[in-house]
């Protein structure tokens, strides 16, 4: 990559710190801003849907990465400039907008300043697939987990007291986030491409890997079970303990350092321990955490419960994305790392769905919810025997 271990470490670091910094206020925050402009719940819930859309476009990012060369300057890095500074830019222009009379503009100026963030959140998976030893795939993986959750802990810790005196504050320090990792792009050089790593459409069959989509399945039920909790925390906290708003926004910071001290953990056992041990360790690990939920009894223990939570959902999530990276073909590392993302995903939105029907179910309500999440959980030992099994390709352990 031409830089030291230390500069890509922070370079990825920073770049997902952007991302859960932006990405936490467009999801947990700016409804409240929206609704302070007199936009109704419904036109909220489309800012929503129009948010994420540019994820599910993803995967066409990331073949357009790993095909074209921009402009000879490479196939990760002038793409990551781009959307770096195209979301700068979005984040700046959208507090001159007023949603509630130009909603339309603003949910285009949306959706743009996400595109931006979709394309190069696609092209850094990209460049750290191209450039990551194998026995070091789960300390990088640590290290994007735990920027995203540092900047969802950060923005979630004072962007409150920050709205409170001047939304265009809000919008002008999250593009200032936005921008700090851009230096640490100025000297890196992509490797070269070879033979194996020029984009070609053959190396899809790869989608046909009992291995590939046993590690998609896995994903889907981590995100599924993991997400689908998480969403319940704050209404669990706010309607059994009468928690406030603002003191559900620290709730969601403390979730945050918990997710940072799961990558840690989860990426140590992915480098440390193998992926084998390490995909077992994790559902455990992540079942136990969603428990641990169930059993809160006050708002002074759920302290403790939604960091064990946090601890649980980091871990999981860092060697999903570690065993995500082993199966990766060179060929079209951003592309398949970008399907087998869509297929967490698709849990995502499972999970999301399936929990709030089943907190409204009387014989379950919030913690019989969180219990079945992590019976459920179980399914995903299905996907061991086909990813570590004997035969066949397997799930690639990083060398001794």
């Amino acid at each position: 990559m031409g830089i030291g271990k230390t500069h890509r470490y922070s370079l990825f670091g920073l770049l997902y710190l952007s991302q859960g910094a932006i990405m936490s206020f467009f999801t947990a925050l700016s409804g409240i801003y929206l609704l302070e402009h007199n936009v109704p719940m419904a036109k909220v819930g489309i800012i929503s849907a129009i948010g994420m859309l540019p994820f599910v476009l993803k995967v066409f990012l990331g073949m357009l990465s790993d095909k074209v060369n921009l402009l000879s300057k490479g196939h990760r890095v002038p793409y990551i400039i781009i959307g770096v500074v195209g979301q700068a830019v979005g984040l700046v222009v959208i507090l001159f907008i007023n949603p509630g009379t130009q909603f339309g503009l603003y949910a285009l100026l949306v959706f743009l300043t996400l595109s931006f963030m979709a394309l190069y959140d696609t092209c850094t998976d990209g460049l750290a697939l191209d450039t990551t030893p194998e026995e070091e795939e789960g300390t990088v993986q640590s290290i994007m987990v735990g920027g995203r959750a540092l900047g969802v802990v950060l923005i979630s810790a004072v962007i409150g007291f920050i709205a409170q005196r001047s939304w265009a504050a809000v919008f002008l320090v999250l593009a200032a986030i936005t921008v700090v990792p851009l230096p640490l792009l100025r000297g890196v050089r992509e490797p070269e491409r070879t033979p194996e790593t020029t984009f070609r459409w053959s190396a899809f069959r790869a989608f046909g890997s009992k291995v590939v989509l046993a590690v998609g399945m896995y994903g889907l039920f981590n995100s599924l079970v993991t997400y689908g909790a998480n969403q319940l925390v704050n209404p669990f906290l706010t309607t059994t303990f009468g928690v406030s708003t603002t003191m559900a926004g620290l709730y969601t910071a403390t979730w945050g350092m918990g997710v940072i001290i799961g990558s840690q953990v989860g990426g140590r056992m992915a480098d440390r321990w193998g992926r084998r041990r390490s995909a077992l360790a994790a559902v455990f690990i992540g079942s136990l955490g969603v428990v641990a939920l169930a059993l809160t009894q006050s708002a002074a223990q759920a302290w403790l419960m939604v960091l064990l939570f946090g601890v649980g959902f980091g871990a999981y999530s860092t060697v999903f994305f570690a065993l995500s990276m082993s199966v990766c073909e060179a060929a079209i590392s951003a592309s398949m790392y970008a399907i087998l993302m869509a297929m967490a995903n698709l849990g995502s939105g499972i999970g999301l769905a399936l929990t709030g029907v089943l907190v409204d179910t009387p014989s379950l309500g919030y913690r019989g919810t969180f219990l079945v999440l992590a019976l459920a959980n179980v399914l995903v030992l299905a996907t061991l025997p086909a990813m570590f099994g004997r035969g066949g390709q397997q799930v690639v352990e990083p060398a001794e």
